[in-house]
């Protein structure tokens, strides 16, 4: 079997490249052993955010007595449980993916895709037998990541639960502990907490989020505790054990007990068992990818979305079947976009983009950092109960640039766009201040944000 493309693994990144590439006019086969669409519309991004749409709206009835009346709400998960089941996901099924990336004209194959040499590959079908496929341009992989299993004496005999479980659940525990002070941790520990379950989040590191600015711990922990959500940091976690009914998590001498237990400690890339080692790339290494999404020491192999190391989000890996797309039908590239927008939807939301003070101090830029709180600003205080952020900037003084900066508040991912745009198009800050934000509104907070110019 020839074609000009062969996509294995079709998450967001995949699935887009695929069709957009049969709509052009190349015959493309994609490959997929689970769902089209992969974690992204079935255990991740859209069920979890109406998971989180109906924590929050539990969240604002309960602020309702603070700035309009009395009010009450008796949370039911299984609403949620619903939503997900029938609206987001099909109950777990792909058609409407699969026919739509089949209607663009590209082959689907169900089964494991491997390569077995230079731009070809044996898919092991799901239904029984083999086919080779032989690509003219090309290879993309697209094989995304899985729960990382942390080695944790007893954990592998529990029935403990990943995102997959988290997501798939049809009434929210009595009590709940968290493995992972990540995104998705703290997502998931805030939605099961403002349904009624008892949460208690472990992380190893010395504080949740830890990739993000310290600020947006500290302020996401504050939150958290005042919700009654337990963060605990800096904690070995000697052994796990289930006795039928409870889990038991043993650091040190305290023992956390509870009906469920949430492993989110990260993901493991799926690099193994792809072939990888017929075009002279190690599975047990990093992968690494150039500019245009090219598997280094290759030369038609590309890689996107989360095996490609330069963030684990559908909007990056998005980002990057458009770049593969635009080298396979012979177009230029512009410069890869480095500033990395990211956000957590907690409540309140966690924003970033670009440096984090830290990461521009370590790479020798003259920097100047300023903050402002969002609830001293005009729309925090309007605002009231469920307002509190802080929008923090850091600045290249030598460029008079804004390389990096941090949003959170009710808004926060939203008016993260506005610094988004700022650092990606190099801003100058004279430019920042000397500029009208509309009132009353989260994002004029920025102008408050930025560093105060010296006096001449």
């Amino acid at each position: 079997m020839q074609c000009d493309v062969v996509v294995i693994g079709l998450g967001p990144g995949g699935e887009n490249l695929a069709g957009r590439l049969a709509r052009e006019g190349l015959e493309v086969v994609a490959v997929e052993s689970n769902l089209v669409g992969g974690e992204c519309p079935y255990w991740g991004c859209v069920p979890s955010k109406i998971m989180i749409r109906a924590a929050d709206a539990i969240a604002e009835t309960r602020r309702a007595d603070q700035v309009a009346g009395r009010s009450s709400i008796e949370p039911d998960f299984g609403i949620v449980a619903r939503r997900i089941r029938e609206e987001a996901t099909d109950d777990w099924d792909d058609t409407v993916a699969a026919d739509r990336l089949t209607d663009a004209g590209a082959t689907l194959l169900r089964g494991r895709g491997r390569l077995t040499g230079p731009r070809r590959v044996e898919v092991e079908l799901t239904d029984g037998g083999t086919t080779t496929v032989e690509a003219r341009r090309g290879v993309v992989l697209n094989t995304g990541t899985e729960a990382a299993v942390p080695p944790i004496d007893g954990l592998a005999d529990t029935p403990f639960w990943t995102n997959h479980e988290a997501i798939e659940a049809t009434e929210a525990p009595a009590s709940l502990v968290v493995i992972g002070g990540g995104p998705i941790s703290l997502e998931l520990a805030q939605v099961y907490s403002r349904f009624g379950s008892e949460v208690s989040v472990l992380e190893v590191g010395p504080r949740v989020l830890g990739p993000e600015e310290p600020e947006s711990s500290a302020l996401l922990t504050e939150v958290f505790t005042d919700e009654g959500i337990g963060i605990h940091t800096g904690v070995t976690i000697d052994a796990v054990a289930h006795d039928g009914e409870r889990f038991h998590v043993t650091t040190g001498d305290r023992t956390f007990e509870a009906e469920r237990l949430l492993v989110a400690a990260g993901r493991r890339p799926r690099l193994h068992g792809i072939g990888l080692e017929t075009v002279g790339v190690d599975p047990d290494a990093r992968l690494h990818v150039d500019d245009a999404l090219r598997v280094e020491g290759t030369e038609d192999l590309w890689a996107i979305g989360d095996i490609a190391g330069r963030g684990a989000f559908t909007h990056v890996s998005m980002y990057q079947s458009d770049r593969i797309a635009d080298q396979l039908l012979g177009r230029d590239l512009p410069e890869y976009d480095t500033s990395f927008p990211r956000v957590t939807f907690t409540d309140p939301e966690v924003g970033g983009v670009g440096l984090t003070e830290k990461q521009a101090r370590d790479q020798g830029l003259s920097v100047a950092v300023a903050s402002t709180k969002l609830e001293e600003s005009s729309r925090g205080f309007m605002h009231g109960p469920g307002g509190r952020g802080l929008i923090k900037v850091v600045v290249d003084t030598d460029r008079d640039v804004v390389v990096g900066a941090t949003s959170i508040g009710p808004t926060g991912g939203e008016t993260l766009s506005a610094l988004a745009v700022a650092v990606r198009a190099e801003v100058p800050v004279a430019q920042l201040r000397n500029m009208v934000y509309a009132y009353p509104t989260f994002w004029r907070a920025i102008a408050s944000a930025l560093p105060v110019p010296e006096a001449s």
